[in-house]
């Protein structure tokens, strides 16, 4: 039996790295003939420089950048290839990620991506042809207006002056001035990789899906999402660019919309990027079982998220599918996937407080009796 042991990370407890060896250590006890392998995947959001990194033998760069808030944090980006064919890899979490914000400080009205953009900056510096931006897990709300900042871009309000960071801002956005862009941005492909398929505005857009969980109330929502309608029309009239209902551009507090607009980014799936340039494909060939996973398996883990694409392209293999999680929310799964949770099986408490122990029980009883009847999914939502 050839094991393929594909998750991403289980956000808040473990890494996609760590839930690959809990699992494999538990499949391997409980089938100890199996020959298992180890390939941690991300989506675009935290995770997905190392994942990227591990895959392309590439190596990380420390750079100081301003934080979502202001203030300077140390923040990294990859690079991998050589010579005129070199990609540097930007994960905004590093640099303008709600994880570098407490609770109690998170502010999306004046949050600003700006430390984003210098990374980019600095990956372009150091020589890189491809700019690879994964996006997700963002503190902020303000489209890349920060990020682009940082390129040279200018955007002014009605009296000529420069926007301060932050959401609310661009509100007072009059017009945009494309003149002083970086010349080093010059003959650099930009590609965007993102986990969700929200667009700009509206009721599914960047603010009202997302601000919440950065701290916007039910009124800051409501402003942040005018001022990225107003961003939009300016960037509209301006660049010549209408971006606002493209699937993907809500992405990141709207960064994703914003770096296709001002740089003609493409944006694509982060986490079909990640298993092209990890091999998958070729690894799934040569196995009889795939295993991923991720904390909370629910209805948007199979629209974009690792264990949605890990599933499609097992699926249309034929191979079996094992999904081990944190907790699961009931949901019709294709044909040949199996769901098994930690929270149904131990409990959400053990799950949270031991989470790379219980998985690894959990993967080992499932290994051990995978041909059988498998831990049930709790149907009330909680397992």
């Amino acid at each position: 039996m050839r094991v393929l042991v594909a998750p991403d990370k289980f956000r808040g407890t473990l890494s996609a790295a760590d839930a690959a060896a809990a699992i494999a250590g538990g499949w391997e006890r409980g089938d100890p003939a199996a020959t298992v392998t180890r390939l941690p995947l991300a989506d675009g959001g935290e995770g997905t420089l190392d994942a990227l990194l591990a895959a392309l033998a590439g190596e990380d760069h420390p750079t100081l950048v301003t934080g979502p808030l202001g203030e300077p944090v140390t923040a990294r980006y990859g690079m991998v290839g050589a010579g005129r064919d070199r990609t540097g890899v930007i994960e905004m979490a590093e640099a303008s990620g709600l994880s570098l914000v407490p609770p109690e400080r998170r502010d999306p009205m004046r949050a600003t991506t700006r430390g984003t953009g210098e990374l980019m900056l600095a990956a372009v510096m150091s020589g890189a042809t491809h700019l690879l931006v994964c996006v997700g897990g963002s503190a902020t709300n303000d489209a890349g207006a920060g990020a682009v900042q940082a390129l040279g871009f200018r955007l002014l309000d009605a009296e000529g002056a420069d926007l301060g960071p932050g959401g609310a801002a661009l509100l007072r956005l009059d017009r945009i001035d494309v003149s002083g862009r970086s010349p080093d941005l010059n003959g650099v492909e930009f590609v965007v990789a993102t986990d969700v398929d929200n667009p700009l505005t509206g009721p599914r857009g960047a603010s009202a899906t997302f601000g919440p969980q950065k701290g916007a109330s039910e009124e800051d929502v409501e402003l942040l999402d005018r001022a990225l309608a107003r961003f939009a029309d300016v960037l509209a009239r301006d660049l010549g660019v209408e971006f606002r209902d493209v699937p993907g551009t809500g992405a990141a507090g709207g960064l994703a919309g914003g770096l296709m607009a001002f740089l003609g980014a493409r944006l694509q799936s982060g986490a079909r990027t990640v298993m092209e340039a990890a091999g998958f494909g070729a690894r799934l060939r040569e196995a009889d079982v795939v295993v991923t996973g991720e904390g909370s398996f629910d209805h948007q883990s199979l629209g974009g998220k690792v264990p949605g694409a890990v599933i499609e392209a097992a699926s249309q293999s034929g191979v079996p599918t094992f999904v081990l999680c944190g907790r699961a929310a009931p949901q019709a799964v294709p044909d040949r996937v199996i769901v098994a949770s930690m929270a149904a099986r131990f409990g959400m408490e053990a799950a949270i407080r031991r989470p790379g122990e219980t998985l690894e029980a959990l993967a080992e009883e499932v290994a051990r009796d995978r041909a059988g009847s498998l831990v049930p999914v709790a149907q009330d939502g909680r397992g």
